[in-house]
């Protein structure tokens, strides 16, 4: 029960009431504890400097009064539309609602956040992906199967937020000027319906779509290919307007991320004989049409 003016009224139900999974601050992610802490300060001054109690407060922005402290004392991250509530309740002149663009970065993990500022400036990325399908590619249905899938399992929470960090980072398809894509995908995974027919067959459709932009080269690597050399797993390239640019592989330099220029020859190397004995573009697109058909 909350004591409301002296008097006592049962629980409120509002929209922010329930803990949702993927809106908890990682403890770990200094620069996001940071940003929340500083976001929740600023709310629970303003709100004290207006007069307002947190159930009030709570209330009038669709909140209940445990999640307004919890948002205030740093623990929870804000939704935009609490933000911008906030801001027009407490006469804020925007800018607590501007605290968006900050706040919703603190959604994504620290080193998926990393890994979308490279992707975000690079030219031409190119990935072969040996045992899934690569993150850019993924719907969310699939991502959320493909992570609640991991042994041991990762908590609700930590879930939705990876899952939230590989749908933003599909962004790098909007972006102006176009960069150049290059995809090498198994045969195999295509044909594992990870999440079940429906969701299968919207991650076929996805990989249809995106294959045909412009600036995309889709690959499937076929079952029946008698020499691969990409079997020691997963190569990454990702290369910037100012000539330089980031790698690794599974099987090369300890799997960690390099960019000097002679191991960065070899990942070229390695990716580019890849491709060579993919199926070419147009036969890897008719056989995902396959796949699907046969859904």
């Amino acid at each position: 029960m909350t004591a409301v003016d002296g008097e006592a009224v049962g629980p409120v139900e509002t929209a922010g009431e329930v803990d949702e999974p993927g809106w908890e601050v990682d403890p770990d992610d200094e620069w996001g504890v940071a940003v929340i802490t500083t976001v929740g300060r600023q709310l629970r001054l303003r709100r004290e400097a207006a007069g307002m109690r947190a159930v009030e407060f709570g209330r009038i922005v669709g909140y209940g009064e445990d999640m307004v402290y919890k948002i205030e004392g740093g623990k929870r991250i804000p939704r935009q539309e609490f933000l911008d509530k906030a801001d027009e309740v407490l006469d804020a002149g925007g800018l607590i609602a501007a605290a968006w663009e900050d706040v919703k970065k603190v959604r994504y993990p620290k080193k998926v956040r990393a890994l979308g500022k490279l992707e975000a400036k690079a030219v031409e990325i190119a990935v072969y992906q040996c045992n899934s399908i690569n993150g850019l590619l993924q719907t969310p249905e699939h991502a959320r199967a493909v992570i609640g899938a991991a042994q041991p399992p990762y908590s609700p929470d930590d879930v939705e937020r990876m899952v939230a960090a590989r749908v933003a980072r599909r962004t790098v398809f909007e972006r102006t000027p176009a960069p150049a894509l290059s995809f090498v995908l198994e045969e195999g995974v295509l044909r594992r319906p990870i999440g079940g027919t429906m969701v299968w067959r919207q991650q076929l459709e996805r990989l249809s779509e995106v294959g045909q932009l412009h600036n995309v080269v889709l690959q499937v690597m076929p079952m029946e290919c008698e020499t691969h050399s990409g079997t020691d797993g997963t190569i990454e390239l990702l290369k910037f307007s100012d000539g330089t640019a980031v790698g690794r592989a599974d099987g090369e330099f300890n799997g960690r991320p390099t960019s000097d220029p002679k191991q960065l020859r070899i990942l070229d190397l390695q990716y580019g004989t890849i491709r060579a004995q993919a199926l070419s573009p147009r036969e890897s697109l008719a056989l995902i049409e396959q796949l699907l058909g046969e859904t």
